[in-house]
């Protein structure tokens, strides 16, 4: 007759093996600038979730240039003692925008308030890897790319992997391009991106509402990726995000737990000109726990990549409109339950290192 010790052993066993095998898997396709920040947060938000399974992370420019932004996350990995994590280099450009034809867009049709990596108020040289604050990583990034790398996983895990979208959709795009397969066989795609009315003052948005900045970037990708056949499609727009902020209170709850990542989180917080929005962390957070969304509605979704004013703006139509082109339906997030958000976060960006081998 077994000891009640080891039946509780065996109890305790079965119920760890159950829930790593519930644990969802997740490609986290993402502009990591850093240190610290929203694309950053999400990717520790996710790493910390004992839900979650983080496949890899692959990394396009948008925010920052692209090698800057896989040093910013090998160093969070790092810090995390997260380093099992691999982490893919994905596109350097967008497909069909540069900088230099968008100067020349912004002298005929007016500045943009934001345009990540090629921001005159931090431009530099695309390859260039500026002094990073946090120390310089000592690990490097996998020899595969991040599209064939995603390519790969939804092939191993047919059904199984959602694509977690917080950058341009370049890496997307060349994914779909290369493998006609690759959507249909993804469980899903979750994105951080469009802008439908937001009610703000922010500048970026008041004058321009239908302008957000991952479609913007990179117009062509994510026209392409909504026309994909993925299976569900779901949207965290400009409209909710801006509803959130990652508020010194929160911090001060977080540092208390003195972790690593607590104290990387509390030295490179920073607060106002929309850098404590809550962009990525939202949409990851509500992929986790749906019940976070309190009011969603359907529409069809698409990209304005006419090259006129209108460049790169999110389009909708509803279903009763008579579309004549292809286009997916798109679970686009409305409202949250702030608080229960607020509480997730902080919990698990107190916790210790979810290290699971």
């Amino acid at each position: 007759m077994p000891s009640k010790r080891l039946l509780i052993l065996l109890a305790l066993t079965a119920s760890l093996g159950w829930s790593q095998q519930q644990r969802r898997k997740v490609i986290i396709d993402e502009d990591c600038s850093g240190p610290g920040g929203s694309n950053l947060q999400t990717v520790a938000l996710m790493l910390q979730s004992p839900q979650v399974e983080v496949l890899g992370i692959t990394v396009a420019s948008g925010d920052q240039w692209r090698d800057e932004e896989v040093a910013h996350t090998l160093r969070l990995l790092e810090i995390m003692d997260r380093t099992e994590i691999p982490v893919l280099v994905g596109a350097a450009f967008p497909l069909v925008r540069t900088r230099e034809e968008t100067l020349l867009w912004q002298e005929r049709f007016g500045k943009v308030a934001y345009s990540g990596a090629w921001d005159a108020r931090w431009w530099h040289e695309p390859f260039v890897i500026p002094p990073m604050p946090e120390g310089t990583p000592k690990t490097k990034a996998a020899a595969e790319d991040a599209v064939h790398f995603m390519i790969r996983m939804v092939h191993q895990y047919p059904h199984e992997v959602t694509i977690y979208e917080g950058a341009p959709m370049t890496d997307l795009a060349l994914a779909i391009s290369l493998d006609t397969h690759f959507a249909e066989l993804a469980q899903e795609l979750v994105f951080m991106g469009g802008s439908l009315s937001p009610q703000t003052e922010n500048p970026e948005f008041a004058n321009s509402p239908r302008h957000e900045f991952n479609f913007w970037f990179d117009p062509e990708a994510a026209y392409i990726v909504l026309r994909a056949p993925w299976k569900k499609i779901v949207c965290t727009p400009t409209d909710i995000s801006i509803k959130t902020s990652f508020s010194p209170a929160m911090l001060k709850q977080i540092g208390s737990a003195n972790t690593p990542l607590s104290r990387y989180l509390a030295k490179y917080y920073s607060p106002g000109d929309g850098n404590d929005i809550m962009w990525d962390e939202l949409a990851a957070a509500a992929w986790i726990d749906p019940t976070l969304i309190t009011r969603k509605q359907t529409l069809y979704m698409g990209v304005d990549i006419d090259h006129g004013a209108g460049y790169g703006n999110t389009l909708t139509w509803t279903s009763k409109d008579d579309l004549k082109i292809t286009t997916q339906p798109v679970e686009v997030q409305v409202d949250l339950d702030t608080k229960r958000f607020y509480d997730m976060f902080v919990q698990l960006m107190s916790a210790p290192s979810n290290h699971v081998h």
